[in-house]
């Protein structure tokens, strides 16, 4: 017994030991440490604040061909529902169709000329709301409070002598039109996403471990012998992942056509450079991951760390215009936001370059950057 209990009081010394040792090697190990005070405190912080599922103040066009005292009236009712920011005045119904096609709008209200006059006469005239249905979950609410908003604010019109007019069934006809997807199928919304997230995971994981792997490996200073210059390693690394990240894109839509029988109504030439580009710009983020990581482990941890924002905040699992203004924002500065509204626009709506300018334009700048800054850490590293 006694030698039981000495070999059991060793054992405990050896595991006190054991345990004071990897309580020493996580504080010195910041990056780890970070993540793990990092990590949940981001999560708390997106969920608890950002993430809302029913979002409001949803921006909208008016293509007011009518502005009588009734057409007015709705306006205002739809205005008082919260789910509605008329944010642009459409001057025809192809200025409306642009104005969805290039995201600036969510919702356009169409009134008809000599809505209120037709009314009057009893004509049942239609009132028109255009839906961009690409995300079923954020349109959903605002389309439920449609139909009260229009009953709501006819019946305070609708007293005196057009009081008769308030009797029965509602005398307008409120057509509400889902664009795009008009089932409210989620495939349709989340498929196409995946094709931003799949690519965001594997481009940043692959690229954030080739420096570092080299570095642990010993071959970094073979490398380094030859003549060959930061940026042109960089590329190197970079190139043979941008044909990976090709041929990923080129099988979710192979999958999601076959079996989600998810459409593509616009041009794949388009949609090939913009993946690319997108593509490029994170590589060149885990490029720069993989020049401050000291190991793989470590690099493996910032890519997470940048991979839950851009899942959170870009509007794939939860509405983007629902998240409060700071989050957006937030959201904005990311790269997979703008590739999202890419690739959903491409392939459900049909848009085109120029509908896609101020995107393009943002992933253009956010790939100059990110490939900037790899380049001077790259060389930092060298240093």
């Amino acid at each position: 017994m006694r030698f039981a209990s000495s070999d059991l009081r060793a054992a405990l010394v050896r595991i006190h030991a054991m345990f004071v040792k990897e309580l020493i090697q996580l504080r010195r190990d910041r990056v780890t440490l970070a993540m793990i005070v990092g990590i949940p405190f981001i999560q708390l912080l997106l969920f608890g604040y950002a993430i809302n599922a029913d979002p409001k103040h949803l921006p909208t066009a008016l293509l007011a061909q009518d502005d009588g005292p009734l057409a007015r009236s709705f306006v205002a009712a739809l205005r008082a529902t919260d789910y509605f920011d008329i944010v642009a005045a459409a001057r025809d119904e192809a200025d409306a169709d642009r104005l969805i096609l290039s995201n600036k709008v969510q919702f356009v209200v169409d009134i008809p000329p000599d809505f209120g006059r037709r009314l009057v006469r009893g004509e049942h005239p239609p009132l028109l709301v255009i839906a961009d249905a690409t995300d079923p979950t954020a349109t959903s609410g605002a389309v439920a409070a449609v139909n009260g908003a229009a009953a709501s604010a006819l019946s305070r019109e609708l007293t005196g002598p057009l009081a008769h007019l308030a009797q029965g069934p509602p005398p307008y006809e409120l057509r509400v039109h889902r664009r795009y997807n008009p089932a409210g199928e989620t495939r349709r919304n989340i498929v196409p996403g995946l094709i931003g997230t799949i690519l965001t995971m594997t481009m940043l994981i692959y690229t954030a471990l080739s420096v570092t792997r080299e570095i642990e490996r010993g071959t970094m200073e073979a490398l380094l012998a030859m003549p060959v210059r930061p940026t042109e390693i960089m590329l190197g690394k970079i190139a043979p992942y941008v044909v990976v990240g090709g041929v990923q894109m080129a099988i979710i839509l192979l999958v999601a056509t076959l079996l989600f029988h998810v459409p593509i109504v616009g041009s794949l030439l388009l949609l090939g450079p913009l993946t690319l580009l997108f593509i490029t710009a994170n590589l060149s983020v885990g490029y720069t991951f993989s020049t401050i990581a000291v190991n793989q482990l470590q690099a493996i941890q910032m890519t997470f760390f940048f991979f839950l924002p851009n899942m959170l905040l870009s509007g794939f699992l939860f509405p983007f215009r629902g998240m409060p203004l700071w989050a957006q924002y937030v959201g904005e500065a990311l790269p997979l936001t703008h590739y999202l509204r890419i690739v959903r626009s491409i392939m459900l709506k049909g848009s085109g370059f120029f509908d896609l300018t101020a995107d393009t334009l943002a992933l253009g700048l956010f790939t100059l950057a990110a490939m900037g800054l790899a380049i001077l850490r790259f060389r930092q590293t060298l240093d």
